[in-house]
């Protein structure tokens, strides 16, 4: 089965989730807006009141007659489908619970930059987010570090279940590698702390189907327009 990934075609945003799951799958899947007129087509099946499970916004997957909304529920199904999550019941649902906590995380990530609105422009939320920031560095980021650091010294191996790697290993490299660019001195200092989390992101990094995915040009480059922005004020 081909996949079909609908994301926004300039950002890597909450489809890169996704992506890095199908990449170290090996799945077959075209990333729908990146190709001519897949915008246009993205938008009219978010409108097509014809789909019974419409999505509220990208990222969503169509996976033959499925198509399945929300990047947590979306990695929840391909888990499943191709190894990236364990059989048991209570083993799936440990690693779609460690998804959404990531989930939470990025979303504080992103609120750093646009305390206010989405909808603002960045340069009209600066004071605020100045003041988001300091509290993101100095209380929230080493809040969730230290969580998934201390899930990963208790997992028996370097990934959160163990010697397998699982889908929300491959996010947590994605947020690891996110921080590293939007906040450098802030996520190097932490990272001395953290180095499961670290060894967590190198593993990824290293493994043969991601290494070839990050170097080709299907990865998008980090940009100002995403979730993880560099803004040096905000850095410390």
């Amino acid at each position: 089965m081909r996949y079909e990934l609908y994301y926004w075609s300039e950002i890597q945003g909450r489809g890169e989730y996704v992506r890095l799951a199908l990449e170290e799958a090996g799945a077959d899947y075209v990333d729908v807006a990146r190709e001519p007129g897949g915008e246009a087509k993205m938008m009219r099946m978010m409108d097509d009141r014809g789909v019974k499970t419409p999505s509220f916004a990208p990222p969503f997957l169509k996976a033959g007659r499925l198509v399945i909304g929300q990047t947590a529920n979306i990695l929840l199904y391909l888990g499943g489908r191709h190894g990236l999550a364990p059989k048991r019941e209570a083993g799936k649902l440990w690693v779609h619970q460690l998804q959404l906590t990531l989930a939470d995380f990025v979303v504080e990530i992103h609120d750093v930059h646009h305390p206010i609105g989405s909808g603002l422009y960045y340069e009209d939320q600066k004071p605020e987010a100045r003041r988001r920031a300091q509290d993101f560095r100095s209380a929230r980021m080493p809040k969730f570090l230290g969580y998934f650091e201390r899930v990963l010294k208790g997992s028996g191996g370097p990934y959160f279940t163990g010697r397998r790697v699982s889908y929300a290993d491959l996010s947590l490299f994605q947020v690891v590698e996110g921080l590293r660019y939007a906040f450098p001195k802030a996520t190097a200092a932490l990272e001395k702390k953290h180095k499961r989390v670290s060894a967590v992101h190198e593993l990824v990094a290293a493994r043969p189907r991601i290494a070839a995915y990050l170097a080709s040009q299907r990865r998008i480059p980090f940009n100002e327009m995403g979730i993880f922005r560099h803004y040096p004020e905000l850095d410390g």
